[in-house]
């Protein structure tokens, strides 16, 4: 074992000891219930994926009108994500995530009453409109308290909510669906929406009580951490000197553009295969809505270990590159091998590859962006970079299902996923490392 003998700084242990003391009491304080937070948003995002195990049948949905359905909420979330997410720069996160939650809730259960396609369409884009604002609200609630060389830890900490919302979920939504169906004369997925919605309500709720805007507010720190974590923001904020500082500024900047199309592609490859996995899992054999979702579980348990584990590692060796290209590559190689996949755990084993690898890319990717953007920039840039990259949320699911009824297998639409996560990868190297390692 080597001793580090070498005497310290004067001064220089007691300021560090007291910035650790404070970043630990601002993670316990709002990272596990921004988690909680998303994976109840998460949840009502996606849990149509195992609403079409019945709903669709019922309804005479085909594939194709699924996908466009799955999809359609990211229109709703383009349209209204800048507009949210300036507006919450104004009026605080406490208020406006309290009401996006709210709102969300309320839509999510009146999905109990879809009787028809168009009434499909319109309730799903309806809830992206009432979520939009809610993810890059976070994120950029999240750069007012954690500098970049903090971020991507905390990041993929709040956004491994991703797995863990499947791992309870998928389980949680075949036994609803399950278990209620037929009770009152509704089907499972009717229970299955509105059961699912009551969290969000709640959360909503306790949202605006729980949360404090700024550094300044936190009656929870005392006058040292408080003077600490302001310095820091405050001393990154300065360094930026070339981020953009208005709304059209900022949406006409060429590296926003550039983060624009890489995150596109990464979330082309999340979504399709979230709104997707239930359907391919019980391709590969599985029947039984609980049994299917117990094995769709599988994949994210391997993701969540990785987004942690990328996160730590990413900030220790502050490189945020290489951390997005590997991941990326990983999952396109799982997309291509599960449509070759001959047996269900070797489905699964592909699934969990692809899942440990694209989702942990969007996480990772938030490093890049936040590097350069700040104040108004970060505003509207953090959103708008969501909402266009989000618009793959509505292209993927669509995409996947046109190419099943026009092909009569999953293959095709994974082949589509792989390509994208490829394309993503090579458009993050094109980023100068000197921009982003921090």
């Amino acid at each position: 074992m080597t001793l580090h003998t070498e005497a310290p700084i004067a001064g220089a242990y007691p300021a560090q000891a007291t910035e650790d003391r404070a970043y630990g009491k601002v993670f316990w304080r709002i990272v596990p219930f921004l988690m909680l937070c998303y994976v109840v948003a998460y949840l009502d995002r996606v849990n149509v994926g195992f609403a079409k195990l019945q709903m669709s049948s019922e309804l005479g949905l085909s594939e194709a009108a699924y996908g466009i359905g799955a999809g359609i909420f990211f229109i709703g979330y383009f349209l209204f994500e800048v507009p949210s997410n300036v507006i919450m720069n104004k009026v605080g996160a406490r208020v406006w995530i309290a009401r996006i939650m709210i709102t969300w809730g309320i839509i999510s259960a009146a999905f109990m009453f879809t009787s028809s396609e168009t009434v499909f369409y319109v309730l799903r884009f309806l809830l992206g409109v009432a979520e939009a604002g809610f993810f890059p609200g976070i994120i950029l609630y999240l750069t007012s308290w954690y500098p970049a060389h903090r971020r991507a830890k905390i990041i993929t900490t709040f956004m491994s909510a991703i797995p863990v919302s499947a791992i309870f979920g998928n389980p949680l939504s075949g036994f609803l669906m399950d278990s209620f169906h037929g009770t009152h004369g509704l089907s499972g997925w009717q229970w299955m929406f509105l059961i699912e919605a009551v969290p969000a309500i709640l959360f909503g709720v306790a949202t605006f009580f729980y949360l404090d805007d700024r550094i300044a507010d936190a009656t929870w720190l005392d006058d040292e951490e408080k003077r600490v974590l302001t310095a820091n923001i405050e001393a990154e904020n300065q360094a930026k000197t070339a981020s953009p500082h208005s709304i059209s500024g900022t949406l006409t900047d060429r590296r926003v553009w550039l983060m624009c199309l890489i995150y596109f592609c990464f979330v082309l490859g999340q979504y399709g295969l979230n709104f997707w996995m239930p359907t391919i899992v019980k391709a590969s054999g599985v029947s039984g809505n609980l049994n299917i979702g117990l094995i769709s579980a599988i994949p994210y348990i391997c993701t969540f270990v990785a987004m942690l584990a990328l996160g730590r590692s990413a900030d220790r060796l502050r490189e945020r590159r290489w951390h997005l290209v590997v991941p990326a590559f990983i999952a396109a190689g799982g997309f291509v091998a599960a449509t070759i996949a001959t047996s269900t755990s070797v489905s699964i084993i592909c699934l969990s590859l692809a899942a440990a690898g694209a989702i942990s890319c969007a996480p990772l990717f938030w490093s890049l962006p936040t590097a350069f953007l700040a104040g108004t920039g970060a505003a509207a840039g953090i959103a708008w970079i969501n909402s266009v990259g989000n618009l793959a949320g509505f292209l993927g699911p669509f995409l996947v299902g046109y190419l099943k009824d026009f092909t009569g297998t999953n293959s095709a639409g994974m082949y589509l996923l792989a390509a994208a996560l490829v394309i993503g990868s090579l458009a993050v190297l094109t980023v100068p490392a000197k921009t982003v390692n921090r």
